[in-house]
């Protein structure tokens, strides 16, 4: 059953909107796949977020205009690779556009040809199992086929639009 109600317009502007979501922090992904015709893909993202543990699901979110969407929409696999505390340089490469991201960048081959970055505080391989186009975004769901962790690595945290390390309370 669908309901006919809708939400209402927002009273905010897109600028608030981000400044608010700026406000949850996050850890920082980077997200590797190679495409079909072999070329290796990565871009930083922070809409990673665990679904299931049974099976291991996965999701994270990229906008329906990203240039790397084809790759990563008809690929069978791609990983996500949280970031250590000492990999903020590579998560500001894989957020700019037009340079060789892949430059000096050290990976193993994962599966389905995807790169697991050297010195990640966690990967996980996943298989692209399914999609949903929300507004401006599609949500990758992913089935997690093998993970690693580094426990003694300390995430690379980003709030308000800056990166941070974690500092236990």
């Amino acid at each position: 059953m669908t309901s006919s109600r809708r939400a209402k317009p927002p009273t905010f502007s897109p600028e608030e909107f981000r400044e608010a979501l700026g406000m949850f922090a996050t850890g920082v992904t980077i997200v590797t796949a190679r495409s079909a015709e072999g070329t290796l893909v990565g871009l930083t993202a922070n809409s990673f977020n665990s679904v299931s543990l049974a099976p291991p699901l996965v999701l994270w979110s990229l906008a329906r205009a990203a240039g790397s969407m084809p790759a990563l929409s008809t690929g069978s696999h791609y990983a996500i690779n949280i970031l250590a505390a000492n990999q903020k340089g590579l998560a500001e490469r894989f957020a700019t556009k037009n340079i060789d991201r892949w430059a000096d960048v050290a990976f193993t081959e994962g599966l389905g040809g995807a790169p697991v970055l050297a010195g990640a505080a966690a990967s996980f391989e996943c298989f692209n199992r399914s999609r949903y186009d929300e507004g401006d975004h599609v949500i990758f769901v992913g089935e997690v086929e093998r993970c690693t962790h580094n426990a003694g690595a300390s995430p690379l945290l980003f709030h308000g639009g800056r990166f941070y390390t974690e500092h236990p309370l």
